[in-house]
């Protein structure tokens, strides 16, 4: 049914202020930089030349709350300082890693990162941000309201230099806006409701999970322009999410952003909190009709009900919608316990009255549940992950519309669990995905994947 394929680029956009966000801000001021989700950062290039004697700081603050990200040139130590009231007093608390707290050479640069309830700081050297101290401030403050993010602030201040001059000169080009990426994950193709690629004129557009420095609470979604000539990647737009049932503004990800004739509907997985025993992952929906290919975007969402009638659930995730004529179409996936999870279909009438038409529970690792038009016949792609059953592992798999097998992708399969995009475009078939290459360090842990990898037909 498809072709073979061969990987022909690896890409990886790292980013830690998206550039569409970026604004400059004078060293020893503080700049505001308000934000609709609490995803925001602050980055310094520090001079290779200038003498710095004492600190260099980078700050994110909104009202009494105040993060300092340091260096100390003298000892080379690095760290955070936390800043909030409590019982009416300021509380001060430093936060240095053992590990990683102490810079062997000179950073060729600086920034401080706020991703969900985390901060984080990463030094920059020999073009590569590594994470060197980072905290969750959820039992601190609560940075996902509204008042909060709109008073939020960022700065850079540098000590006194050798001979008197002014601290400033030690840093250059800092900026502070939204935080963008460290990796690329769980692509997915804007598309028409049935189907249909969307294009901005040559290119294809792309959702996409943008990885933090940290766990999947650390991500968030945003909207990329692919050339399928060229293979360039721009980064669009970011979207963030309120939810139905929570005050706030959350990092939701692995997303499908689907044109409706005027409208947007935006399907994603509740990723931006994830605690299993308290949080489990579900999917909502929100409807807009903005711009959503530009800027950044706070949607509201509602509940999409996805059923999991006849077999044990804990969660689902990964939405794909499709308008198969009269029929809304979804697949996603369900686990059954953290994490062992397998692909599911569902169809109705309209989005909120579907019922469940098939599942293969028999899965244990299968997620990046896809749909596909390939010669007039409709196909599910999936990924069989490395803790799938031996004769599954690491694999694409494609399915009927009830869930049978019906063959697989001739195709390489990159490392943790990529999902299988495809698009039919002038040169033939590309497939897009990723792999589990992660970035920012071993202070960070699993999360911070990944590079994006795009083949063509052979």
């Amino acid at each position: 049914m498809l072709p073979p394929f061969d990987i022909v680029a690896r890409l990886r956009p790292v980013d830690l202020v998206s550039p569409h966000s970026a604004r400059p801000c004078p060293v020893g001021t503080l700049t505001p930089c308000p934000r609709k989700a609490p995803y925001a950062a602050v980055q310094a290039s520090v001079s290779a030349t200038a003498l710095v004697e004492g600190r260099v700081e980078l700050t994110l603050s909104s009202g009494t709350d105040t993060f300092v990200a340091w260096w100390d040139s003298v000892s080379g130590q690095v760290g955070i300082d936390i800043t909030t009231e409590s019982g009416g007093r300021p509380r001060t608390t430093s936060h240095v890693s053992r590990r990683h707290g102490t810079l062997r050479h000179r950073p060729d640069g600086l920034a401080l990162t706020l991703t969900g309830t985390h901060l984080t700081l990463l030094c920059r050297s020999d073009a590569q941000w590594q994470a060197h101290a980072r905290h969750d401030l959820g039992e601190r403050v609560d940075v996902r309201r509204s008042e909060w993010l709109g008073a939020l602030q960022a700065g850079a201040q540098a000590g006194a230099q050798a001979g008197g001059q002014t601290g400033g000169a030690a840093l250059r080009d800092v900026v502070a806006g939204g935080f963008g990426q460290l990796g690329l994950r769980d692509l997915r193709l804007v598309t028409e409701a049935d189907g249909t690629p969307v294009r901005d004129g040559d290119h294809l557009l792309l959702t996409a999970t943008s990885a933090g420095p940290g766990f999947f609470d650390t991500a968030h979604t945003s909207l990329w322009g692919l050339h399928p000539d060229t293979l360039e990647l721009e980064h669009r737009s970011d979207l963030f999410f309120t939810r139905p049932d929570r005050e706030g503004a959350y990092g939701d990800h692995a997303t499908h952003l689907v044109r409706d004739d005027n409208r947007w509907l935006v399907a994603t997985s509740t990723w931006g909190d994830f605690e299993p025993t308290q949080r489990p992952v579900r999917v909502t929906l929100a409807e807009s009709d903005a711009d959503l290919l530009r800027g950044e975007h706070l949607l509201t969402s509602h509940e999409l009900s996805l059923p999991t009638d006849g077999f044990t659930s804990v969660g689902v995730w990964d939405p794909h919608l499709l308008r198969d004529g009269e029929t809304w179409r979804v697949g996603y996936v369900s686990a059954r316990k953290y994490f062992v999870f397998h692909p599911v279909l569902a169809q109705g009438p309209t989005l909120d009255r579907l019922t469940l038409s098939a599942a293969a529970t028999g899965r244990r690792a299968t997620e990046g549940t896809t749909w596909l038009r390939v010669g007039g016949a409709l196909r599910v792609l999936a990924s069989d992950g490395p803790e799938s059953a031996r004769a599954l592992r690491q694999r694409f798999p494609i399915f009927d519309t009830e869930l049978n097998e019906v063959g697989q992708l001739d195709a390489p399969y990159p490392s943790n669990l990529p999902w299988p995009t495809l698009v039919e475009t002038d040169r033939g078939w590309l497939l897009l995905t990723f792999d589990g290459t992660q970035s920012g360090g071993d202070l960070l842990g699993y999360g911070t994947h990944g590079d994006v990898v795009i083949m063509r037909e052979r």
